[in-house]
């Protein structure tokens, strides 16, 4: 009967002999790998939870930059809304839009009509700086022409809400379709 297999082989002592070979011991059959899913659970979570350090962190850091472009955006009208009452008055109207935005201007230049200021947001080790120019659109070199102002509308009913509203009162050549309706 030896190396059929049966009860009296010696397979299971090659097994055991294996298994000792290996450092487990032959009793068990898995025993070696007891604790291994925690170690992957406990490496999973830990990695998860840089990857969710690092994401927020990047989501604070454009929060901040925005923050701070609005800020220096606001900062620049303000000035440039004062830009004929001086360089003082206009960065000064500057640097309490950017107070109340919660940044500081760093910078602050006014040339005739056109104000360039820089404002920079503080948020933990964040500290982005974002520069805005502000002025009529027609001193800003290389605009094109501003747009002529609105002409007014002509006298009459304005369109209400409802159907009538759809209806145009400008007068239709026969086979023109205006808006679906002919």
């Amino acid at each position: 009967m030896s190396g059929t297999g049966g009860a009296g082989s010696t397979g299971g002592g090659r097994r055991a002999a294996v298994l000792a070979w290996l450092g487990r011991d032959s009793g068990s059959g898995g025993d070696g790998d007891r604790g291994l899913a925690t170690v992957w659970v406990a490496m999973t979570t830990a990695t998860l939870c840089a990857v969710f350090a690092v994401v927020l962190a990047l989501g604070q850091v454009v929060a901040v930059r925005h923050r701070a472009g609005g800020a220096a955006d606001l900062a620049a009208l303000a000035a440039a809304d004062r830009a004929l009452q001086g360089p003082g008055e206009a960065c000064g109207a500057a640097g309490k839009v950017a107070a109340a935005q919660g940044a500081v201007v760093v910078r602050c230049a006014v040339s005739g009509e056109i104000a360039d200021v820089t404002a920079r947001v503080s948020f933990g080790p964040y500290e982005p700086a974002v520069r805005s120019r502000a002025g009529p659109p027609a001193a800003a070199p290389g605009s094109p022409e501003p747009l002529p102002p609105p002409q007014p509308l002509p006298p009459g009913p304005a369109p209400g809400p409802g159907p009538a509203a759809a209806q145009s009162s400008v007068p239709r050549e026969a086979g023109v379709r205006i808006g679906g309706v002919r």
